[in-house]
């Protein structure tokens, strides 16, 4: 049988032991904080149409409640210049339709309300395939309006 002592400040066991009890309080409350943290929703949920206008919100636009068009439209399969610019629309801001090509998707049109200094109609428009959002726009139909990305 061995017996080992050592001999240690006061100093250092009462810093051994702050150490550990503040190691313990993180954890607690990193644990606390993660059960106590509502889950965030799906932000490309697309499925319902309160999704697809909570989706719009997140952007700050505020729309009529029911979309003023919806139909089923095919992202196309081959390149074209319009496809190609639109598609350098969809990656500014985290969207790719080229993974989608040839694929059927529902296109969502919504009046936005809130839109700054347009006497026009302004739209957004979602497209949602297999219920999530796989890209949009916004397109001011003034005659000199464009269309931009979904961000103000």
């Amino acid at each position: 049988m061995f017996v080992i002592t050592t001999k240690v400040s006061k100093t250092k066991l009462a810093a051994a032991v702050t150490l550990l009890i503040a190691a313990v309080v993180l954890v607690a409350v990193l644990a606390a904080a993660k059960t106590a943290a509502p889950q965030e929703p799906d932000a490309m949920n697309g499925e319902t149409n309160d999704a697809r206008v909570a989706f719009l919100a997140q952007y700050d636009w505020q729309v009529n409640a029911e979309p003023v068009q919806t139909q089923t439209v095919k992202i196309p399969a081959e390149d074209s210049e319009v496809f190609t610019r639109y598609n350098e629309l969809q990656k500014s801001q985290g969207f790719d339709l080229t993974q989608y090509a040839g694929q059927q998707a529902t296109r969502y049109v919504y009046e936005i309300l809130n839109y700054p200094d347009s006497d026009s109609p302004v739209y957004a428009t979602i497209f949602v395939l297999n219920g999530k959002i796989i890209g949009g726009d916004v397109t001011d139909t003034a005659p000199e309006g464009k269309m931009q990305g979904l961000k103000k």
